[in-house]
């Protein structure tokens, strides 16, 4: 295993996000997935100057963004996304693309349980014969029911995968699993061979390390069902406004340049704009969690 990050967790650029984790140990990056903002030559670039890798992507799936939409077009129009998505994952010389299914923040259906599963199933499966001819292994996350009705347990991922072909794998995430599953590790052994992707925050959705996960045993639980992939950050730290903040760096006071929806997505999981001083030291935090647990 080895030690990734995400980068849609604070605005700022690609080389930034890769130049801090070169510095305190992360190997790889799970990078946003929004192709038309990455010129993947110049990342490919940068990731060779720092000997570094693209572990994958991970699909934005918001807005409108949706396979489980009644909307033909608009089921049309996501796989279309998520192809975009997958070609940048090649062009990254990456070997995963972890996939949200429906729409981040939708908690009522379009459709009954059988006809929302056929419209994901069919669409994920045009997503997987490209991924396929790419060598690029596609793993379906469950996210906690306050995020999406749709698919919430490893249980269901599984199912799903199976589904969709026989090299479809699962993400799991280590912050919805502690709201939805009923035993956490079985949760890993269930996934079993078909996990593919492990995104890492502790139950409060900080740095591993600063809530109540046990770690130790989680890492040992992945080495048990064999997962040798990335073990990927995506802490997403709320903001403490109160006087009894133990952070009052917290807040970007100069923000770059972001898109309405990207800082929608970012403020609709409970954060904001988080200035670079306060991102280091969780970035940093978390590294110095886990990399001794993983070496």
């Amino acid at each position: 295993m080895h030690l990734s990050t995400h980068n849609w967790m604070r605005a700022e650029p690609v080389e930034t996000t890769l130049k801090r984790g070169k510095q305190w140990g992360l190997q790889s990056i799970e990078i946003s997935g929004e192709p038309d903002q990455y010129d993947t030559r110049d990342v490919r670039a940068l990731l060779s100057e720092l000997d570094m890798f693209c572990w994958g992507s991970v699909t934005l799936t918001l807005g409108d963004r949706n396979l489980a939409a009644k909307d033909e077009g608009q089921r049309a129009a996501t796989v279309d996304y998520m192809k975009r998505v997958a070609t940048m994952v090649h062009e990254l010389e990456g070997s995963e693309m972890t996939i949200v299914p429906a729409t981040v923040g939708k908690v009522t259906p379009d459709g009954t349980p059988e006809e929302e599963w056929r419209w994901v199933v069919d669409g994920l499966k045009e997503v997987y014969e490209l991924t396929e001819s790419y060598g690029i292994k596609m793993a379906l996350e469950p996210l906690n029911r306050f995020e999406t009705y749709f698919l919430n347990r490893a249980d269901q991922a599984v199912a799903l995968a199976k589904e969709v072909g026989s090299n479809c794998g699962v993400c799991l995430d280590a912050f919805h699993m502690n709201i939805e599953e009923v035993d956490f590790m079985d949760a890993i052994r269930t996934a079993g061979d078909l996990l593919a992707d492990f995104h890492v925050a502790d139950n409060n959705r900080m740095p591993p390390g600063m809530g109540q996960l046990d770690w130790v045993e989680i890492v040992k639980t992945l080495g048990e069902v064999g997962y040798d992939g990335a073990m990927t950050l995506e802490f997403v730290t709320p903001v403490d406004r109160t006087p009894v903040t133990k952070w009052p760096n917290q807040v970007e006071t100069n923000p770059v340049d972001i898109s309405e929806e990207q800082l929608k997505f970012i403020e609709d999981h409970g954060s904001s704009l988080l200035s670079e001083e306060f991102y280091t030291e969780m970035v940093k935090r978390s590294c110095e969690h886990i990399v001794p647990l993983i070496r």
